[in-house]
């Protein structure tokens, strides 16, 4: 799989944790590879990597997003564009194979895909003025 896919299938994972118990996902992730046909187990363990890394940073990624948005609070943003965040954040902040814009193209992308009207715009704001404060540190 190309790295586009496998954000794909992380992005989806990570949706899960909004709705499901910790405890369960384990379970909910293994019915998810089972159902993935053209995935290696490379492709496996890279995702399922990635999505523990970024959910053990949840907390901190939220508190990130609520520094940089202004008028907005995770609480209150739709769950795929926040989901979408937490994933290009943790790229821009922890993944340092993953240069900036790529990671803020990829969540534009994603959110072009499976989020409402005005996502793509809100997380190319949201990322691009997190980079602008992080360029400015």
């Amino acid at each position: 799989m190309i790295r586009t896919e496998l954000r794909e299938h992380i992005f989806k994972m990570l949706f899960q944790i909004e709705f499901n118990e910790a405890a369960d996902m384990p379970e909910h992730m293994q019915y998810y590879f089972d159902t993935l046909e053209d995935a290696k187990e490379s492709d496996k363990e890279y995702i399922r990597k990635k999505y523990e890394a970024i959910v053990q940073r949840v907390p901190e990624i939220d508190g990130i997003l609520n520094e940089t948005v202004q008028g907005w609070k995770t609480s209150r943003m739709n769950r795929v564009d926040l989901t979408i965040l937490r994933l290009a954040v943790y790229e821009i902040k922890w993944d340092e194979d993953v240069p900036d814009k790529v990671a803020i193209n990829e969540a534009v992308e994603l959110a072009k895909r499976f989020g409402g009207d005005s996502s793509s715009a809100f997380v190319n704001g949201v990322l691009g003025r997190l980079t602008r404060q992080e360029s400015e540190k």
